[in-house]
């Protein structure tokens, strides 16, 4: 996934706005939005995020997988835990495309 500003006569690549779509559609989950918040924060392992969102490991696990397929979290292992933090790079990226497709030319 590589999101470029290019613009082809007026309009942006289908493959741009397929990947705009996906991240959207990413962040449409509730729970998705409150892993993002929390790893707004600070980087957390996935053990932290499910404690402060009381909710089941199995489950974060599932919503983070979604996240990292989104290129939107970075995730690498400390020994047993796996630690998790947000890409803001990827996040500012698709801001940039979305802000692209809405400006006026």
């Amino acid at each position: 996934m590589h999101l470029r500003l290019e613009r082809e006569r007026g309009t942006m690549e289908i493959r741009e706005l397929k990947e705009l779509r996906n991240f959207y559609r990413t962040l449409s989950d509730v729970s998705r939005l409150r892993i993002v918040e929390q790893l707004s924060r600070r980087e957390l392992t996935v053990s932290e995020i499910a404690r402060g969102l009381r909710m089941s490991q199995p489950l974060i696990s599932w919503h983070l997988h979604r996240l990292k397929v989104a290129g939107l979290v970075r995730m690498h292992r400390e020994g047993r835990e796996v630690r998790c933090s947000l890409d803001l790079t990827r996040l500012q990226q698709y801001e940039r495309v979305f802000a692209a497709l809405i400006a006026n030319q």
